[in-house]
């Protein structure tokens, strides 16, 4: 288990921080882990839709991204989230309670921050799994900016 808290490896805050922690990473994944409790995105069971599967894999691959940084001794930057392929999920909702594990694993990033991860969420009889296609400009400031003009 990495002992940085997560809020600190990802640009969100407060209940919108799905995961509990990154259990490892490499040059070119990351493995994080969550267990389902009631939150913003929460079913009235507490359990959380499938749906949700696309942000957790988001998430874990902003930890990747905030580990990397940390090593490197930079801050943790702004990402996007572009889009997914393929994402297919066996259950309904990730029950209340349940232990998931997450693999994120880069398979092309670029220059200008484009990046391709593939997914894999597992749990007690869930698996989910998904390509997603990420952006993190290199200068994050100055490319928000950009977008303004």
């Amino acid at each position: 288990m990495i002992a940085w808290p997560v809020a600190e490896l990802l640009p969100h805050a407060g209940d919108m921080i799905l995961l509990d922690a990154v259990e490892s990473f490499d040059d070119d994944s990351v493995v994080t882990c969550l267990q389902v409790r009631p939150g913003l995105l929460s079913q009235a069971d507490g359990s959380l839709p499938a749906w949700v599967g696309v942000e957790i894999m988001a998430q874990s691959v902003a930890a990747f991204a905030g580990c990397q940084g940390r090593l490197a001794g930079l801050p943790v930057e702004l990402g996007f989230l572009l889009g997914t392929r393929s994402y297919q999920c066996n259950v309904e909702a990730f029950p209340l309670g349940s232990e998931l594990r997450i693999r994120a694993i880069r398979s092309l990033q670029d220059d200008s921050g484009m990046g391709v991860f593939e997914c894999h969420l597992d749990g007690p009889g869930i698996h989910a799994e998904a390509r997603l296609n990420v952006f993190r400009p290199p200068e994050v400031a100055r490319y928000l900016e950009e977008t303004r003009s």
